[in-house]
């Protein structure tokens, strides 16, 4: 369902313009799927050794719970880092769910590799593995300003992170942890992060290292609370999607034939998601204009995404941690101008953030740690799927059971498992297999028909299901 320009604001240039001009630029010049020019050769390209030498800057966001079709909210990010950077029109979350994604995002690793299988586990990451011990490591400045992990304790400082700002989730007048003294802050939590982040950049006058920030807003987790000022900013209509809320359920799993999520549930989640991203969109512009005055926007290497997605009553369910295309599809972005990714061009790769870690250390030149689960996008490699899997913590009866995919542009195969985590993140269970969903995602993106529904022997071997059964199972034990 496309989405439409929002209404300028006074003294801003209009949200259609953004738009319009991202996608302009970004029709213009379209890359392959071969993947992005290799940091050496863009530079040979370039005839600029001297820059090339040069370590870049490195800036992650990620957001929170942040679905795509939500381009109406962030236009000031797209025009930056879509117009003058790449879209990755293929990514995701390889763990649609907070904790185990971040920490993905730090390691490069699958959850079932680092250990944070769920949002109580976060103690459970080796934080000897993360992008910022490496980083930190070979001499970068490192800062955080914002979310880190689920259930960390607040007055534990994030290792490895020089100088931070971690917030206890909320939007208005929370607890932070800054610099190692616990302390509550006014004001909305958005602006507190980008005002951080620009203090820590404005730094970079005096100290010449290299630095990686890792800013990462709680929006537009629930509550979706939004700033005062956009509080009842108008958001354009919505009719839903053909998944919403689909009410012929009886080829899906007992926890979505009992999902009772509607239209107007989707529609008022989507309506605070958009509102509290505006704000979002607010602080990257000015991390931008920030960076341009600094005279470091084009040898900062910048990645945007969401930590995982989230349903608008999708099958009739509004949250996320399921294997339908909202919840582990994210938007993501890349751009770094001085290595030629700052040209507005689009990549059709499979990405996903066990990708991010990778990319980041490629691009500071430091060796790829072993046990990752990722590759760098700046090189040409490229997947035909990813595995994408979610673990259940406790034993109760609502929600999804443990579950892994395999996910492909044209194809999904699922299979849920009587497995369930406890809060430290180990597994148990039979590991039998108690349900399994495949889609033809060409011909029916929305996952309206499970194949696999009353499906016989000879219906799953012509559609291909044994061998990703197979494939499915390697992966996981990989």
């Amino acid at each position: 369902m496309s989405e439409h320009p929002r209404t300028p604001r006074t003294g801003t240039v209009g949200r259609r313009g953004f738009i319009a001009g991202a996608a302009a630029v970004a029709a213009s010049a379209t890359a392959t799927a071969t993947g992005l020019a290799h940091p050496a050769a863009a530079a040979a390209a370039a005839g600029n050794g001297s820059a090339a030498a040069a370590r870049p800057n490195i800036l992650l966001i990620v957001t929170d719970d942040q679905p795509k079709h939500t381009d109406w909210a962030i236009p000031q990010t797209i025009d930056w880092l879509g117009g003058h950077g790449v879209t990755f029109t293929h990514g995701h979350s390889a763990t649609p769910l907070c904790a185990p994604s971040r920490s993905s995002i730090f390691s490069g690793r699958h959850a079932h590799h680092h250990g944070v299988r769920n949002n109580a586990a976060s103690h459970s990451l080796d934080q000897s593995t993360t992008v910022q011990r490496h980083l930190a490591q070979a001499g970068y400045r490192t800062g955080l300003f914002g979310k880190y992990l689920n259930s960390w304790t607040l007055a534990d400082n994030p290792p490895h992170f020089e100088e931070f700002a971690l917030l206890q989730p909320g939007y208005h007048n929370a607890r932070w942890n800054v610099d190692g003294t616990v302390q509550q802050l006014s004001g909305y939590t958005t602006n507190i992060v980008k005002n951080r982040t620009l203090a820590f950049l404005d730094k970079s006058t005096t100290d010449t290292r290299p630095w990686f920030a890792y800013v990462t807003p709680y929006a537009s987790h629930a509550p979706n609370t939004p700033a005062p000022k956009y509080a009842e900013t108008p958001v354009p209509a919505w009719n839903g999607r053909p998944s919403v809320p689909e009410d012929d359920r009886s080829d899906k799993p007992p926890y979505i034939r009992n999902a009772t999520s509607t239209l107007d549930d989707g529609r008022e989640t989507r309506t605070r998601q958009l509102r509290s991203l505006l704000s979002v969109d607010d602080a990257v512009q000015a991390i931008r204009e920030k960076l341009a005055a600094l005279g470091q926007l084009e040898n900062t290497l910048v990645i945007f995404t969401g930590d995982n997605g989230y349903t608008w009553a999708d099958h009739g369910w509004t949250k996320k941690s399921v294997p339908y295309s909202p919840a582990h599809e994210v938007p993501f972005y890349l751009s770094w101008p001085a290595r030629g990714l700052g040209g507005g061009t689009t990549d059709q790769r499979i990405v996903a953030n066990i990708d991010i870690a990778p990319t980041i250390l490629d691009a500071a030149g430091i060796a790829r740690p072993a046990g990752q689960d990722g590759r760098s996008l700046l090189g040409p490699a490229a997947r035909d799927h990813l595995l994408v899997q979610w673990w259940k913590q406790g034993t109760g009866a609502e929600g999804p059971t443990s579950w892994a995919s395999y996910v492909a542009k044209e194809k999904q195969y699922t299979e849920y498992y009587d497995l369930h985590t406890d809060a430290a993140g180990n597994v148990s269970g039979t590991g039998q297999v108690t349900f399994r969903e495949y889609y033809d995602l060409a011909a029916d993106p929305y996952q309206l028909k499970n194949l696999l529904y009353q499906a016989t022997p000879a219906q799953e071997q012509a559609l291909g299901v044994p061998a990703l059964a197979a494939q499915l199972a390697a992966d996981r034990s990989a």
